[in-house]
C-alpha cells in the first residue's frame, strides 16, 4: 500500500464515524410521523423523540475530548463504534417510547463523540497540502450518511407494519463495519508524543505518513512539547482567538437552519402540497445534492482556501433563503418552486459551511488544546442544533415559515461579515504553522 493509499484508509475509516453521524441524524426524519402516531405523542413529546439524539451529541461533543485525550484517538473512536451498533439494534428493537428515548440518546452521544474525535484524527495524521481534502472526508460521510438515510426510509416505507423498525435497523451493518476497520489504524503520531512521550512510536507513524517531512515535524513536535504549558487552559486569555472563531463558525452552522430542514424536509415538503412518498423522494432528492456540492467542495477546498469557499456559499444561502421565505409569505407554493429553492440552499451550505466546519475547528487550536477547543465547536454546534430542531415545529406554527426563513437568511448575512472581517486562512500550512497564524498574532 503506497503512502497516500494509507493515509487514505486511515482518514476514511476515522469519516465512518462522519456516515454513521450522518445516518443517525437523518434517519429520523422517516419515522417521526409514524412515532408520533404510534405511541400518540403530544407535541412537547413529538418534539423531544426527534431531538433527544442531538440532546445526547450535545454531551457526546461536550465529553468527547476527554477520551480522546486520556485513552487516544483511535481508542475512542472504537467506542464510539460500539455506541452506534447498540444504539441502533436498541433503537429498531424498542416496546416503548421510554426506551426508544434511551437508545436514542445514546446514538446521539456516539454522534457527538465523533465530530471531536474523527476529524481531530484526520487532522493529525494530514499531510498539511492535502488536510482540507482529507478532513472533508469527514463531512462527504456526513452527507453520504445522510442520502443513504432518506433512500433507506424511502425504500422501507411499506415494508412492513413496522417499517420504522427496519429504518431505524439497517444502521447496524454500517457500525459493525466502522467498529471492524477501526482496529485496523494507527494512533495519531501528535498524540503519541505530546501525551505519552512516546518518540519511537510518535516517529513510525509520522515516516508512515510522509518521510519527508517525518523528521522535520517530529523535531517541531518535540520542541512543542518543550515549550508547552503542562497545564494548558483553553479560556486563558492566549486562547481567546481560536475560541471566539470556533464558537462563532459552529452557531452560523446552525442558524443556518440546515438541521431543521434536514431533520423535516418530509414535513416541509408536505407544507408546500406536495404528498407524502413525492415528500421523502424530494428529502433524498436534498441528499444527493448535498453529497454532490461537498465533493466539489473538497477537490476545491485546498486549492482556493476556506474563506473563498465561505464568502460563496454566504452569498448562496442568503439569496435562497430569502427566496424561500418570500414563497411562504406570498404562499406561493405552485409547481416545484419551493423544492428546488431548498436544493439550492443545500448545494451552497454543501459547498461552503458543510464542507468547511470540521476542516477549520480542528485546525486552528494549538496541539495542546485542540482535545478541549474541538470539543467546544462540536458542542457549540450541536447546542445550537438541538435548539434549532427542538423549536423548528413551534416557530413554524406560530410565527409562520416566512418568518422562519427570514430569521435563517439575516443569520447568514451576519455569517459573511464574519467571514469578510475575522475568518483567517489556514489553506496548505501546518497546524503548528496556524498556531503562529491564530494565536500569536
Amino acid at each position: 500500500m503506497s503512502q497516500h493509499q494509507r493515509i487514505f484508509f486511515w482518514s476514511i475509516t476515522a469519516a465512518l464515524g462522519g456516515f454513521l453521524f450522518g445516518f443517525d441524524t437523518a434517519v429520523i426524519s422517516g419515522v417521526e410521523q409514524s412515532l408520533q402516531s404510534l405511541w400518540n405523542l403530544n407535541a412537547w413529546e413529538h418534539g423531544l423523540t426527534v431531538s433527544i439524539a442531538l440532546i445526547g451529541t450535545v454531551l457526546g461533543s461536550m465529553l468527547g475530548g476527554i477520551p480522546a485525550e486520556k485513552l487516544g484517538r483511535k481508542i475512542t473512536l472504537f467506542w464510539i463504534a460500539v455506541l452506534y451498533l447498540v444504539a441502533s439494534v436498541g433503537s429498531a428493537l424498542a416496546t416503548n417510547w421510554e426506551l426508544f428515548l434511551v437508545f436514542r440518546f445514546l446514538g446521539g452521544l456516539g454522534v457527538g463523540a465523533s465530530s471531536v474525535a474523527a476529524p481531530m484524527y484526520i487532522t493529525e495524521i494530514s499531510p498539511a497540502k492535502s488536510r482540507g481534502r482529507l478532513v472533508g472526508l469527514f463531512q462527504f460521510n456526513v452527507v453520504l450518511g445522510i442520502l443513504i438515510a432518506y433512500l433507506s426510509n424511502y425504500l422501507l416505507q411499506g415494508v412492513s407494519a413496522d417499517s420504522w423498525r427496519w429504518m431505524l435497523g439497517v444502521q447496524a451493518f454500517p457500525s459493525l463495519l466502522f467498529l471492524i476497520a477501526v482496529l485496523n489504524i494507527p494512533e495519531s503520531p501528535r498524540w503519541l508524543l505530546l501525551v505519552k512521550g512516546q518518540v519511537a512510536e510518535a516517529s513510525t507513524v509520522l515516516n508512515m505518513i510522509d518521510p519527508d517531512t517525518a523528521e522535520e515535524t517530529l523535531l517541531a513536535l518535540q520542541q512543542h512539547a518543550r515549550g508547552q504549558q503542562k497545564a494548558a487552559r483553553l479560556f486563558s486569555s492566549q486562547y481567546s482567538t481560536p475560541v471566539m472563531l470556533a464558537v462563532l463558525f459552529a452557531v452560523f452552522n446552525q442558524v443556518s437552519g440546515i438541521n431543521a430542514i434536514i431533520y423535516y424536509a418530509p414535513r416541509i415538503f408536505e407544507m408546500t402540497g406536495l404528498g407524502k412518498s413525492s415528500a421523502l423522494l424530494s428529502s433524498a432528492g436534498i441528499g444527493l445534492v448535498n453529497l454532490i456540492f461537498t465533493m466539489i467542495s473538497m477537490n476545491l477546498i485546498d486549492r482556493f482556501g476556506r474563506r473563498t469557499l465561505m464568502k460563496i456559499g454566504s452569498v448562496g444561502l442568503i439569496v435562497t433563503l430569502a427566496l424561500v421565505a418570500r414563497a411562504f409569505y406570498v404562499e406561493d407554493f405552485s409547481g416545484l418552486t419551493v423544492p428546488l429553492l431548498l436544493f439550492g440552499y443545500i448545494a451552497f451550505f454543501g459547498f461552503s459551511q458543510g464542507a468547511v466546519i470540521w476542516v477549520f475547528i480542528s485546525e486552528i487550536f494549538p496541539n495542546e488544546v485542540r482535545s478541549s477547543g474541538q470539543a467546544l465547536g462540536s458542542f457549540t454546534h450541536w447546542l445550537m442544533a438541538a435548539i434549532i430542531t427542538f423549536t423548528f415545529p413551534y416557530l413554524a406554527e406560530h410565527i409562520g415559515g416566512g418568518n422562519t426563513f427570514l430569521f435563517f437568511t439575516i443569520m447568514m448575512v451576519l455569517q459573511l461579515l464574519f467571514v469578510i472581517r475575522l475568518m483567517p486562512e489556514t489553506k496548505g500550512t501546518s497546524l503548528e504553522g496556524i498556531e503562529k497564524i491564530v494565536v500569536l498574532h
